[in-house]
């Protein structure tokens, strides 16, 4: 059987898996790639929650609109972060670490575990506990939080000269 994931070609800036799950755990955003209308890549900037225990990125969102449709039509999705990059001493370019996973969207459904991703994903923001409650009390019935179910991961470094 042929592996439907590529790997890195490039493999001296291979990451580790460790090293892409601590960019997960601590990047606040990146770009959820989806199957569009008419078969064309729709990516849309998001913020997100990895749970290493449940190896998922957690999104969520509103409950209809072209990024809803794009899941039910085709759930299979891709999704890139990459961190703040550094500079060598001397030298002008950053060097970035990036991270793509992929994997197959799965709805949540459940009411108290789209308020457990919603409230952890608050945190991720924010402490405010003020805000955090009354933003589930005003929103929780209208949000949908989805699961990226992670199949592949691959992870790089790259000099952006």
């Amino acid at each position: 059987m042929i592996d439907m994931f590529r790997e890195v070609a490039r493999v001296k800036q291979k990451l580790s898996d460790e090293e892409c799950m601590e960019i997960l755990k601590n990047e606040p955003r990146g770009v959820l790639s989806l199957i569009g209308d008419d078969d064309y890549p729709y990516g849309m900037p998001m913020n997100f929650l990895y749970i290493p225990e449940d190896n998922a990125i957690y999104f969520h969102g509103g409950r209809k609109g072209h990024k809803i449709d794009a899941i039910m039509k085709n759930n299979k999705a891709s999704f890139c972060t990459y961190d703040s990059g550094f500079r060598k001493p001397g030298e002008w370019s950053l060097n970035i670490k990036s991270v793509i996973a992929f994997g197959r969207i799965e709805m949540i459904d459940d009411m108290g575990e789209t308020e457990r991703i919603s409230r952890l994903l608050s945190y991720k923001f924010t402490d405010d506990e003020d805000y955090i409650e009354s933003e589930i009390e005003h929103d929780l019935k209208r949000t949908l939080c989805f699961a990226l179910k992670i199949e592949h991961m691959t992870g790089k470094i790259v000099n952006e000269s």
